[in-house]
C-alpha cells in the first residue's frame, strides 16, 4: 500500500502543486465550511517555500470571487486568481464555441453567464444545482437536449457525491448521467477529470505534468484524473474519503496521507 514515505523519497521530483479545495482545505456547511485540521498552515508552508500551487476544484455552487473570500475568512492566505474551477473553464469554452447555454446551475452561479445570449439554447451546462436540481429541472433541460439535431451536453465534473459536515451530497454526475441515458448521449465534461481541465490548470507554470502533484479526497476524479494526464496523485484520508478508495480497482495513488498537513510535512522534510 502506497504510504507517506513515498512524498519523503519523492519530493526533490516536486516542482507545484495542485490542491483540491472542498475536502482538503475545508469541508462545507450551510454556515460557510469549517477548515481542515492543519489546512491553513499545510498551505502557507507551501507557498513560503515558493512553490507554485493552484487550488483545482470542481465547485460550482459559488463564483471564483466568492470562493476566494470563503477561503480567506476559513484563514487561507487566497487570491481569485489562485483557483481554477469549471465555471471559469465553461465560460471561456462557450465564448470560443459560440454556444447559447440553457443553464442547470446553482442559483448562485447564475450571474456569471449573464453576458451570454441564452435564447433558443445549442447546449446544455450542468453543475452542482444542489437543492435546484428538481424533476422539473431535469426534465426541461431533457426536452431541450432531446429536440437538438446534434444534442449538445456540458457537465462541470463528473463526480458521484462530496462530503459537507452533515453528511455526503449527489454530486453532479448522477444527474449528468440521467441526462446522457435519457437522450443517448455523452456530456463533455469540463472540469476534474478530463485531461483539458487538469492541463488548463497547470498553465502559465512551465512545468512538466510528472513534476506536479495533485492532492484530493476523491480517488477516481482528482487522483486517477491527474496521473492519466502524467501528473503524480496524492488521496488524503479527509472529506469524501472512505477506506474502500485505498483499494480501488482502476487508480492507485503514489501516496495515501491522513490530510494536508502530513503531505506537506513528507514533502518538507524529505
Amino acid at each position: 500500500m502506497p504510504t507517506s514515505n513515498w512524498l519523503q523519497s519523492s519530493h526533490h521530483h516536486l516542482q507545484a502543486f495542485l490542491l483540491d479545495i472542498s475536502g482538503v482545505l475545508f469541508n462545507s456547511d450551510a454556515s460557510g465550511g469549517q477548515a481542515i485540521d492543519g489546512s491553513v498552515t499545510a498551505l502557507a508552508r507551501l507557498k513560503e517555500a515558493n512553490y507554485p500551487v493552484r487550488l483545482c476544484t470542481n465547485e460550482t455552487q459559488c463564483s471564483t470571487d466568492k470562493l476566494a473570500k470563503k477561503l480567506r475568512r476559513l484563514g487561507f492566505s487566497v487570491e481569485e486568481k489562485d483557483i481554477y474551477s469549471p465555471i471559469k473553464a465553461v465560460k471561456h469554452y462557450l465564448l470560443q464555441h459560440s454556444l447559447r447555454p440553457h443553464l442547470l446551475l446553482h442559483p448562485d452561479v447564475l450571474d456569471e453567464f449573464v453576458d451570454f445570449d441564452q435564447s433558443n439554447p445549442n447546449c446544455v451546462v450542468i453543475g452542482d444545482a444542489a437543492e435546484a436540481f428538481s424533476y422539473t429541472a431535469l426534465n426541461n433541460a431533457f426536452r431541450i437536449l432531446v429536440d437538438m439535431e446534434k444534442p449538445k451536453l456540458i457537465s462541470l465534473g463528473k463526480g458521484r457525491y462530496y462530503k459537507e459536515t452533515d453528511g455526503l451530497k449527489l454530486d453532479v454526475g448522477p444527474f449528468s448521467k440521467a441526462l446522457e441515458y435519457a437522450c443517448n448521449i455523452e456530456a463533455e465534461i469540463v472540469g476534474k477529470p478530463s485531461k483539458a481541465f487538469f492541463m488548463a490548470a497547470l498553465d502559465g507554470f512551465g512545468i512538466a505534468p510528472q513534476n506536479c502533484l495533485m492532492i484530493g479526497d476523491d480517488v477516481a476524479s482528482d487522483v486517477g484524473g491527474a496521473q492519466a494526464c502524467g501528473l503524480l496523485g496524492v488521496l488524503v484520508r479527509t472529506g469524501k474519503y472512505r477506506p474502500c478508495d485505498e483499494n480501488h480497482p482502476q487508480v492507485h495513488p503514489n501516496a495515501i496521507v491522513d490530510n494536508l498537513e502530513q503531505a506537506v510535512n513528507n514533502i518538507l522534510q524529505g
